[in-house]
């Protein structure tokens, strides 16, 4: 199937790379196809695009990029919602801010979207923990990564190979995703 998106024009996917968010997100709640997409000349992010709007499409970091010690637990109904057992392992991602200045980039650590990778079902989960930011500054610490980690990509290798979908060469520029 192909979708098609503002940032990277038709992109093909198969059904099986569809994320589920039965509840939508905060602010979307209308919009319940979701696909991860890896753009190969972005070292950083990875984007969360709509299915159904080709308009809406999220920056996302794992957020162990740039914290350390982030603890997320999960509420009973976030695990109903993602169909997790209690041995059961999910991923998670935070929604990145970038502003017209990227040194005021921020990450939403408060409702970070979490997903149940084997069933491909996701919820963007409101954290308890009132410690955690809505918009945390997350540049320098990027930064100090980078500095203290030449060479070591930011982007994990796994998440490539079981989350997303490689955004290839343009053509027309549009363009494709291989599937």
């Amino acid at each position: 199937m192909n979708i098609q998106t503002s940032r990277f024009g038709t992109v093909h996917l198969s059904t099986d790379d569809i994320i589920h968010f039965p509840e939508g997100l905060l602010g979307f709640n209308d919009l319940h196809q979701f696909v991860l997409l890896d753009d190969p000349t972005d070292e950083i992010f990875a984007w969360l695009q709509s299915c159904e709007n080709p308009m809406i499409a999220f920056p996302v970091l794992e957020p162990e990029l740039f914290t350390q010690n982030y603890k997320v637990v999960l509420t009973k109904n976030d695990r109903v919602t993602l169909q997790l057992t209690e041995q059961q392992s999910f991923r998670l991602f935070s929604i990145i801010t970038i502003p017209d200045d990227p040194t005021k980039m921020t990450a939403n650590l408060k409702a970070p979207i979490v997903i149940n990778v084997a069933k491909r079902i996701a919820k963007q989960c409101v954290l308890q923990d009132n410690k955690l930011a809505i918009c945390e500054p997350i540049f320098s610490l990027l930064q100090q990564r980078v500095v203290s980690n030449p060479g070591v990509p930011f982007k994990n290798k796994q998440l490539s190979s079981d989350m997303t979908i490689k955004i290839t060469g343009s053509t027309s520029g549009n363009p494709e995703a291989e599937a």
